[in-house]
């Protein structure tokens, strides 16, 4: 189960904020300051650190935690490609907005200068688990010594990892990040209606990072997290070759489940490959913009 196609194809946004986090967690390291990441009262409620806060956003406080962290937000790109690049910057701004005020109020109520919370996008990472469990399908199942297990299980035993990675310090932040994800699933203030202008995705997707290859054209906004239809029996439209069903090659199954991983109906993912003539760039096109309609 990889999201989709490899690399960072339409997900400029998610390319950017993965090579962010990185580079504020290098750059924290280098300057010896792992050791003292993370929120406390006093950083909010009393002395006001905005690189507490930046950091708490962006700067994992390990190099287990960053690579567990980083892969996650490289496999959850999946979303970006589903809901277009603009609705996904609103998903992830309103993520960890949600989940610093879950944070600030647990400090506000605890009130002991003792607690310190973990440092990482934790808000944002767990907040994407809301969606992956609804409305990401399970594509391969497996036994191991009588365990059953799917190609889901591998990003919940990441996800896991992190949620136990500093015990108590980090259970609470993941809290606020499924929180946030709930809320936004519910729609709160029409949220999910909600996308920022075209120029976002098209300022991300002209960077060039030093270490993030691969291009990154700008997504289509589509459909919600939460809210994908199922597109059986519905035709595929767009200004794309129209080529006989008949006559056309008949998709490889390889690229059919990568669609279907990205959570698009079996039968519109085939039909769409037929119209993009098995290009899976295209057909992926093609499905976010007829979920667009």
């Amino acid at each position: 189960m990889n999201g989709g196609p490899f690399g960072f194809h339409n997900a400029p946004v998610t390319k950017a904020f993965v090579v962010v986090c990185a580079l504020f967690t290098v750059f924290v390291g280098i300057q010896g300051r792992s050791s003292t990441l993370g929120l406390s009262y006093q950083d909010i409620f009393r002395k006001f650190h905005l690189w507490r806060l930046l950091s708490s956003v962006f700067a994992f406080s390990s190099t287990p935690e960053m690579m567990f962290g980083l892969y996650l937000l490289y496999y959850f790109r999946v979303f970006e490609r589903q809901i277009g690049s603009n609705k996904y910057s609103v998903f992830i701004v309103f993520s960890i907005i949600v989940s610093l005020l879950y944070e600030g109020l647990l400090l506000f109520l605890l009130k002991d200068p003792s607690k310190v919370l973990v440092s990482g996008p934790y808000g944002l990472i767990f907040s994407s688990f809301v969606p992956f469990f609804f409305d990401i399908p399970v594509s391969t199942r497996f036994g191991i010594f009588g365990i059953h297990f799917s190609d889901k299980t591998f990003i919940y035993l990441a996800g896991f990892q992190l949620l136990l990675s500093s015990w108590k310090r980090s259970i609470l932040p993941c809290l606020g990040g499924i929180l946030a994800g709930i809320l936004y699933r519910m729609n709160l203030f029409r949220i999910r209606r909600t996308k920022f202008p075209e120029c976002v995705a098209s300022f991300f997707s002209r960077l060039q990072w030093p270490f993030a290859g691969g291009s990154s054209p700008t997504a289509s906004s589509g459909n919600i997290i939460g809210n994908m239809p199922s597109y059986a029996g519905r035709p595929v439209e767009g200004n794309y070759p129209s080529t006989p069903l008949a006559s056309a090659m008949e998709p490889p199954e390889d690229s059919i489940a990568t669609l279907v991983s990205m959570g698009f109906d079996r039968h519109a993912a085939r039909q769409a490959l037929v119209r993009a003539r098995n290009d899976i760039n295209v057909a992926t096109n093609i499905l976010l913009e007829a979920q667009g309609h």
